[in-house]
């Protein structure tokens, strides 16, 4: 089996408190892949949904972050209309996470596909933070299982902060698709590079 995992898109980080263009750009090709992977009897699909309580000022992240968003319960915590309708048909696998990463993930794709995991496939927001983290998880979890990222179905904070994270994910073999040429800048430096160095590069 293959995993689809919707990563947070809420309407908070679309078009809310935490909303961007470059979210909002993206949310018709995520729904489109969406669609296509609940038609394929061979896909699962998993929502993570980003929960927070209402003490979320009194946090380590309000601390860092002081913009209440996706409080359990708001418009705002919901998962936007355009995907609402298929991610109420993954009722029992949505993952409500307090932080980044969700540490039940691993444990929900290997229910969800009965131990039979071929690959797994990440979209959503935002691609250097909860994309990144879960797909850190996931590798953790997996290390053997193929997981991809296509760069067109996420959207980071700024294009230059998307790229990081794509960048990061490449680094530790995550398959990630269409990588935008600002990565190719992020990556140049003037030294020249190490043995160590060029073979790791040319890893990614």
């Amino acid at each position: 089996m293959k995993v689809l995992v919707v990563v947070d898109m809420q309407k908070d980080f679309v078009d809310g408190v935490l909303g961007t263009k470059e979210a909002e750009i993206i949310v018709p090709a995520v729904v489109e892949r969406v669609r296509e992977a609940y038609a394929d009897p061979n896909t699962i699909v998993l929502f993570t949904r980003d929960t927070h309580k209402q003490n979320y000022m009194e946090t380590q992240e309000g601390k860092n972050l002081p913009y209440p968003h996706c409080v359990e319960r708001t418009e705002g915590w919901e998962i936007i209309p355009e995907l609402r309708e298929y991610s109420r048909k993954a009722v029992g696998i949505i993952a409500d996470k307090p932080s980044f990463g969700s540490l039940t993930l691993p444990a929900l794709v290997k229910e969800a596909t009965h131990n039979n995991l071929e690959e797994i496939e990440l979209c959503g927001l935002c691609t250097e933070i909860c994309v990144n983290s879960n797909a850190a998880i996931l590798k953790a979890a997996f290390p053997e299982v193929p997981i991809k990222v296509d760069a067109n179905l996420c959207a980071g904070v700024t294009p230059q902060n998307h790229a990081i994270g794509l960048l990061s994910m490449k680094s530790w073999q995550i398959d990630v698709k269409n990588m935008p040429e600002i990565e190719i800048k992020l990556a140049e430096h003037n030294r020249p590079l190490t043995k160590v160095q060029e073979k790791i590069q040319g890893g990614i």
